[in-house]
């Protein structure tokens, strides 16, 4: 009766789904593209595969960049598989284009309508299925079950207020999470709350993005960007931030400049989560007479110019290895926090405010190993920015913390490896 609810919800909300894709796709015209397969239609797809297929579900560029080291490893031990990636927002699938290329086919996931669902499925026929983190859908769950198609959740994690929840919908939530063959969870506490929602055969593997490749090509454009921002100058980045947070710290760089908290000539690099809110920070700063120049228009920072707009998608690790010192968003208000692994794996000291409820366990960790900075509001992150900024030794001495701090959390691809190698089917040839 709950799956039957909720399922009814999204034939009421069917018509509006186009119109929101459409919207979307104002500014991320990605959302405009293969429409169809929102909706089970995949006409415009190469022809079947002609072996087994395995499915990985990576929601967004977050969880993409994560499950890499696993697609990497089914395509070196287990070549004659059909890799199959699936994606639900634009910035996903330009990810999963730019790291696999032809060597995965990528579709959008179907909506969880049992229609589009059941069509899905039909066209592909994967032997297994992978979802990535917490990218739960109640009636694609119990299709693949239907189907006898093994489910599996890796790097998954469940902070306490989402366990909250789903422990409130449980008529709903249970049955679906009782469906998974089985959870390969990044900490104790996420294995924890997983068995009491009722999944079955929980095991904790770590967390896959302490096993982030750097591609050299990011890299590179990171020493790019410094050479254009100065390489003498001060830099820092405030990465993956949210609506709301960008005035905040724009009000504290004002009230920075009339006490001289930041080194002359800083250039403070701002980069937007959501690409859809990049004209709408250029705007604000408009709005406030902040001189500042956009990536996107590759000028030259001179030395009047302190503000850069990260308004590019793919790149937040070059504007990271760029910086001297790195805050990640998401934690100034309280929207649960941004992967700060991603700056600490380039050895970049790490600030992040207050609210990091959604890396509750890796946040606390790189704190305690000194690998990270928590900061009460955004006063006080450009006050530590500043001080950070003129001091090389405790720099370093962060640097060193984060290198120390990856070094004894890698480890999870193998880890999860061992344990899903044997779930995965054999290659075997399909009609």
């Amino acid at each position: 009766m709950a799956r039957a609810l909720y399922t009814l919800l999204w034939w009421i909300a069917l018509p509006l789904l186009p119109l929101r894709l459409w919207w979307r796709g104002r500014k991320e015209p990605g959302y405009r593209r293969f429409v169809g397969e929102r909706f089970g239609c995949y006409s415009s797809v190469l022809p079947r595969p002609t072996s087994a297929v395995v499915w990985i579900h990576a929601v967004s560029l977050g969880e993409t960049r994560a499950v890499a080291p696993l697609i990497e490893r089914i395509a070196r031990e287990r070549p004659d598989l059909s890799l199959l990636l699936t994606h639900m927002t634009a910035t996903g699938r330009d990810a999963g284009r730019t790291l696999f290329g032809d060597r995965v086919v990528q579709v959008w996931l179907p909506y969880d309508i049992p229609f589009a669902v059941r069509a899905f499925m039909r066209r592909f026929a994967p032997s297994a299925g992978v979802l990535v983190e917490t990218e739960l859908w109640p009636n694609l769950a119990a299709e693949c079950k239907r189907e006898g198609i093994g489910l599996f959740l890796v790097n998954a994690r469940m902070s306490a207020r989402s366990a909250a929840g789903y422990a409130r919908i449980s008529p709903l939530s249970r049955p679906m999470l009782d469906s998974l063959a089985g959870v390969a969870a990044q900490t104790a506490s996420d294995a924890q709350r997983f068995t009491d929602l009722g999944a079955r055969d929980v095991v904790i593997v770590g967390n896959l993005k302490f096993d982030l490749a750097i591609p050299e090509s990011l890299r590179a454009l990171g020493r790019e960007f410094r050479e254009r921002f100065g390489e003498a100058r001060p830099v820092w980045v405030a990465g993956s931030t949210r609506d709301g947070e960008e005035t905040l710290i724009l009000d504290a760089l004002a009230r920075a400049d009339a006490s001289e908290l930041l080194p002359k000539g800083t250039v403070t690099i701002i980069v937007p989560r959501h690409p859809q809110r990049f004209e709408a920070v250029a705007a604000l700063f408009r709005s406030r007479s902040i001189p500042f120049v956009r990536r996107s228009e590759n000028k030259p920072v001179i030395d009047d110019t302190r503000v850069v707009l990260g308004d590019s998608v793919g790149e937040l690790l070059a504007y990271y290895a760029a910086a001297d010192v790195a805050f990640v968003g998401g934690s100034m208000l309280p929207l649960g926090g941004q992967n700060l692994i991603e700056p600490i794996a380039l050895g970049i000291p790490t600030l992040i405010g207050p609210h990091t409820f959604n890396f509750a366990e890796a946040t606390m960790q790189a704190v305690e190993a000194g690998a990270a900075v928590r900061v009460a509001d955004a006063s006080a992150l450009i006050a530590e920015v500043g001080g950070l900024l003129r001091d090389r030794a405790q720099r370093d001495a962060m640097r060193a913390a984060t290198n120390a701090f990856c070094a004894a959390h890698r480890g999870a691809a193998e880890r999860l490896w061992t344990w899903l190698a044997p779930r995965l089917p054999m290659p075997t040839r399909v009609r």
